[in-house]
């Protein structure tokens, strides 16, 4: 067998909210893909931002490490675009191919793909009439092919006939209420665009016959565009959807338990591949896990926000069994412009979210507060478990060089940052100086 092509194919903003994660969104092409290949039902973004969570996983290395610490089309960008993934596969003969949404430079050529697919002729307006042109037509093996949607981020499409709000029910962090019914019914509308045009794809792998010799790994940025959930590095931020079909031992609808994280993709890759991984990378190779020789391959894992539309420096660590988060810089109250605009959203604040207090320092116990809303940290009962894990984090921002540690982080210069005490990421904005 040749080497295997590679189909690299993301969503926005979707975190685990679809079928094969259990959740009443109807996703079908997405479950036929999820029982073909392996479910990683405890897979974790390195950070609940759109461009920096993109960048860690195209590299292998966290974003204050890459340089991603903001937003790629409000002014940041990675330190070295040749740390991309796909020159590490040209070297191993891939030909890469961009199709639809990138998120990891202001413009998409200075990441080095060999081909950007035009999407504005009559044929391929959408990613998927992009993509599955382009596999019908015998395309250059091996192949690299990334393929980003818009969906499911805001704003949402009108719900349809099979997204009646009366049925739907909220994300876990928010009331159930008509208002936000309505905001998750028109979610599912999103999801259902979402994956017909994953589907898309997936058919045209199966008709021109690249399935079998193709790794699918379909996964999304971040968790949904919701309050207490995009931005945020609780569970309901970090926990996103990684399905993975295709040779190496990614068949059968396997489910992995152990905790993963999308750094894990980049050296898995190159284990699959045979091909020396970068010396950057800091996840690990997901095969023990998909092999059945591990239960885990992580006993911590880390996470981070710098900015996103306003700055709000916070850090995180995660073992299966507890969180610790900590914000930087003194901010005691939300950060909204970093929430996206929506129904949701408008009902927090009716109920006074803008003045509702957030914690310096949180500790969450994963196994009886799955929800992560009873913080432990100023319990005295707690007081080993928290001091261990403030430990870990510092030990990780020391050995990762986090700038954290030399004060508040600034700005590329021209970046556009909205305020922290505004209300919304439409609101002005202060470019860097």
């Amino acid at each position: 067998m040749t080497e295997p092509n590679i189909l690299y194919i993301h969503s926005h903003d979707t975190g685990r909210y679809i079928q094969p994660y259990g959740y009443p969104v109807p996703t079908p092409h997405l479950q036929r893909l999820a029982e073909q290949g392996v479910v990683f039902r405890n897979n974790f973004c390195s950070t609940p931002t759109c461009s920096a969570s993109r960048s860690a996983l195209l590299t292998g290395m966290c974003p204050h490490s890459n340089g991603m610490n903001g937003l790629a089309h409000r002014g940041w960008s990675l330190y070295d675009y040749r740390t991309h993934i796909v020159h590490t596969l040209r070297a191993a003969g891939y030909r890469s191919t961009l199709c639809g949404v990138q998120h990891v430079a202001q413009d998409a050529k200075a990441i080095g793909y060999d081909e950007i697919l035009d999407l504005r002729t009559p044929s391929r307006r959408r990613p998927e009439e992009g993509a599955v042109e382009f596999l019908r037509g015998r395309p250059q093996q091996p192949l690299f092919l990334a393929v980003g949607f818009f969906e499911t981020h805001r704003d949402f499409p009108e719900p349809g006939p099979a997204e009646d709000p009366r049925w739907c029910r909220p994300p876990a962090p928010l009331p159930d209420t008509p208002a936000t019914r309505r905001d998750m019914a028109a979610f599912k509308a999103s999801a259902r665009i979402l994956d017909a045009s994953m589907g898309a794809v997936f058919d045209a792998l199966d008709e021109t016959g690249l399935a079998a010799n193709t790794l699918v790994v379909c996964t999304t940025d971040h968790g949904l565009a919701f309050p207490y959930t995009k931005c945020n590095l609780t569970d309901h931020g970090l926990g996103t959807m990684l399905i993975l079909r295709g040779p190496g031992g990614f068949s059968g609808g396997k489910v992995v338990e152990g905790m993963t994280q999308h750094m894990d993709i980049f050296p898995t890759i190159c284990e699959l591949l045979g091909i020396e991984p970068p010396g950057w990378l800091e996840g690990k190779n997901l095969l023990p896990l998909v092999r059945g020789e591990a239960e885990e391959i992580h006993g911590e894992l880390f996470f981070e926000v710098t900015y996103h539309a306003a700055y709000e420096p916070m850090r995180a660590v995660r073992t299966r069994r507890w969180k610790l988060i900590r914000r930087f810089g003194g901010r005691r109250l939300p950060v909204l412009p970093n929430c996206d605009d929506g129904p949701s959203k408008d009902a927090w604040l009716a109920a006074g979210w803008r003045q509702r207090p957030v914690a310096e320092e949180e500790l969450f116990d994963l196994a009886f507060d799955p929800g992560e809303t009873n913080n432990l940290a100023s319990d005295p009962a707690h007081g080993d478990v928290l001091g261990d894990l403030r430990s870990r984090l510092e030990r990780w921002m020391r050995a990762t060089d986090d700038p954290l540690l030399r004060g508040p982080v600034p700005a590329p210069p021209g970046a556009r940052v909205n305020p922290a005490d505004g209300l919304s990421p439409r609101e002005p904005v202060v470019p860097a100086s």
